[in-house]
Parts: structure tokens; sequence; C-alpha cells
């Protein structure tokens, strides 16, 4: 027996430009994107300071998607001075 039906799968990519450009040429249309951050997304990803963007490509029959998702720091949670040392 085969797939009967698939709703949404998600893939994480490294290029998130690159790999709307590779499913496009599949065939699938970009249906949106966004980016989250802040609590919700620490919360929800269970990593502190995260960004995630993500871009939903839907199935030319309109019933499947694919969700591709990059995530990064938030530039405001990076530290550009190396690691915090115990104060004595």
């Amino acid at each position: 027996m085969g797939i009967q039906r698939m709703d949404n799968v998600a893939v994480v990519v490294e290029d998130l430009d690159g790999a709307v450009d590779f499913f496009t040429e599949l065939g699938m249309e970009l249906e949106g994107r966004t980016s989250i951050e802040g609590l919700f997304a620490d919360q929800t990803l269970g990593m502190d300071g995260i960004r995630s963007e993500i871009a939903m490509m839907r199935t030319p029959d309109g019933h499947g998607r694919v969700e591709l998702t990059t995530y990064t720091p938030r530039r405001s949670s990076c530290r550009t001075h190396g690691p915090r040392r115990p104060t004595p």
C-alpha cells in the first residue's frame, strides 16, 4: 500500500533561498514566508536566542506542503567577546 495522504513535511535547510528555488523547480509554489524569534521561539524549540525563518511550499494540487526551515542565532543574543567567565 502506498502513501494515502501527506499534509506537511518539515525540512531543516542551511540555505533557505536555495531550497525554495529547488522546490520551485520541482513544480511547488511558495505559499508564504515568515520568521519567528523571541520567547515563543525559544520555548517552542527549546533553545535560547534562536531565530527561525520558514518558507511554506505547496504542491500543485494544493493538498501537500513542505515546510522549509533554517535556524540562526538572534543578533542580540550573539556574544562578541567570547564566553563568559565566572566571577570569583
